[in-house]
C-alpha cells in the first residue's frame, strides 16, 4: 500500500516550488512548534476579530437606541438674555434687582425659509417642524404632566422612525388623534380607541382620541410625550403659525457639528447637534475605541513575537539542514524564502480559523449577554471586510516576525553549519 502511494505523492510534489516544500516540510517535522505558532496566531486573529466586531455592534446599538428617539441637529430660537441698564460702579451705587424674563414658548423666525434653508445644506437627509410645550392630560380622575408635541407625520417619521416604536395601534396623527406612550397609558388607565383630555399651560383644552401606543425604550420619554397635529399644538401652546424648533437628520452622523456650525452661521439662530447635547457618550465611544485600538495592537505585537522567537529556535534546530541545502545549490535567498514562507503560511492558516472561532465566540456571547428587554445586544454576524483585514494583518505578521530569522538562516556558513 506504501508503494502505491508514493508515486503519486511523489507526482504531487514535483510540481510544487522548492521554497514551499521545504517550508512545508520543515512545519511538518517540528509539529509541537508548528501547532504552538498555530494556535498564537488563531487566538490574537480570534481576539481582533472579536473585540472589533463586538465594539463595533454596541457602539451601533447604543447610538440607534439613543439616537432613534430624537433629532440629530435641532434648530431653536435664540435664547432671551436680561441685561441691565443701569450700570453700578465705585462712585454710584444700584439698589435694583434685575429679574430674568419669564420663560415664554418662542418661534423660530421665519421658520419655513429656515426649513427651506436646512433641506438645501448638504448632508441633510429630513427635515420635521415641531412645535413642543408643557401641557396637562387627565382621564377622569387621573392627571399627568406632559410635554405636547406637535408634528406633520411625514415629515416626523423620516426624523423619528416612529413606526418602529409602535406596540399597539397606527402613527395616526391627523384630526384630533393622538399618539401617547406606553408608561402613560398605563398611569392613566386608557388605551388605543379611548378619549384624553389635555389641558395647555394657556387654559386651552381639546379631547383627543387616542389611536395609537409607543415604546422608546425610555420610560420618561414614554410618560411625557403626546403627539399632535402641528395646527392643533399651535393652538393649544398659543403659538399661532409658529414652530418651537426644526429637527433635522443627517446622512454622516458624526458629520452632525459641521452641519449645525454651517446652519448656525447661515441663520445666526440656537443650532445644537447630537454630538453637543450628547457629548459624555461621544466620550465614552472614543474611549471604548482607543482602548479597543490598544488591545488589538498589543496583540499584533505578541503574536509577532510568538512567531518570530519559536521561528529563531527552528533556525538553530535546523542549522545541519540548512548547512546541506546552501551545500547542494540553495542560494541565500531561497533559504531567506523558505522561512518567510513558513511565517505567512502559519499567518493563512491562523487567519482562517481565528475568523471561525471569534465567529463562533460571537455566536455564543450573543446567546449568553441579553438587553435588559430581554433583546439581543448584538447579532452572531462577520464582516467580511473586517475578516479580509484581519487575514491580511495576520499574514504580513507572520511575514514580519519571519525576517529576522529567515534573514539569520540565509546568512548561514554552509561548512560551518553541517559541523555544527
Amino acid at each position: 500500500m506504501l508503494s502505491r502511494h508514493r508515486p503519486a505523492l511523489s507526482s504531487w510534489t514535483r510540481w510544487m516550488p522548492f521554497e514551499l516544500l521545504v517550508a512545508l516540510r520543515f512545519l511538518r517535522e517540528g509539529r509541537m512548534q508548528s501547532v504552538l505558532i498555530l494556535a498564537g496566531v488563531t487566538g490574537g486573529v480570534a481576539v481582533i476579530i472579536f473585540l472589533t466586531q463586538l465594539i463595533n455592534q454596541l457602539q451601533s446599538t447604543i447610538i440607534d437606541r439613543v439616537l432613534g428617539s430624537q433629532a440629530h441637529v435641532v434648530i431653536r430660537p435664540l435664547e432671551e438674555v436680561t441685561q441691565r441698564v443701569v450700570t453700578p460702579s465705585e462712585d454710584r451705587a444700584v439698589a435694583a434687582v434685575v429679574q430674568p424674563r419669564d420663560q415664554r414658548l418662542r418661534s423660530v423666525d421665519q421658520w419655513e425659509r429656515i426649513a427651506g434653508l436646512a433641506a438645501a445644506t448638504p448632508g441633510v437627509l429630513a427635515v420635521s417642524p415641531v412645535v413642543s410645550g408643557p401641557a396637562f392630560a387627565s382621564r377622569g380622575n387621573s392627571n399627568k404632566s406632559v410635554a405636547l408635541l406637535g408634528v406633520q407625520p411625514d415629515a416626523y417619521r423620516r426624523v423619528v422612525r416612529m413606526d418602529d416604536y409602535m406596540t399597539r395601534g397606527r402613527f395616526d396623527v391627523t384630526g384630533s388623534n393622538t399618539l401617547i406612550g406606553v408608561d402613560l397609558a398605563s398611569d392613566l388607565g386608557v388605551t388605543v380607541g379611548d378619549k384624553l383630555r389635555v389641558t395647555s399651560a394657556s387654559g386651552r383644552t381639546e379631547t383627543l382620541d387616542i389611536t395609537g401606543l409607543f415604546d422608546m425604550g425610555n420610560r420618561d420619554l414614554n410618560r411625557r410625550w403626546v403627539f399632535v397635529t402641528l395646527k392643533l399644538a399651535q393652538t393649544l401652546l398659543d403659538l399661532p403659525g409658529g414652530v418651537s424648533n426644526i429637527d433635522l437628520t443627517v446622512k454622516d452622523l458624526f458629520g452632525a457639528n459641521q452641519v449645525a456650525d454651517a446652519l448656525r452661521a447661515q441663520t445666526g439662530l440656537t443650532v445644537d447637534s447630537w454630538m453637543q447635547t450628547n457629548s459624555g457618550l461621544l466620550n465614552a465611544l472614543s474611549n471604548q475605541t482607543v482602548s479597543n485600538n490598544l488591545i488589538r495592537s498589543f496583540v499584533v505585537i505578541i503574536v509577532a513575537l510568538g512567531i518570530s522567537s519559536v521561528l529563531v529556535v527552528s533556525v538553530v534546530q535546523k542549522q545541519r539542514e540548512i548547512g546541506i541545502l546552501r551545500a547542494m545549490g540553495a542560494g541565500r535567498r531561497r533559504i531567506m524564502t523558505v522561512f518567510l514562507l513558513q511565517g505567512g503560511l502559519v499567518g493563512l492558516a491562523g487567519s482562517v480559523l481565528g475568523s471561525a472561532l471569534a465567529f463562533g465566540l460571537l455566536v455564543v456571547f450573543s446567546h449568553v449577554f441579553k438587553s435588559p428587554d430581554g433583546g439581543s445586544l448584538f447579532s452572531a454576524q462577520l464582516d467580511p471586510m473586517l475578516v479580509l483585514l484581519a487575514s491580511v494583518v495576520a499574514c504580513g505578521v507572520g511575514l514580519a516576525a519571519a525576517a529576522i530569522p529567515a534573514r539569520s538562516a540565509a546568512r548561514m556558513d554552509p561548512v560551518q553549519a553541517i559541523r555544527a
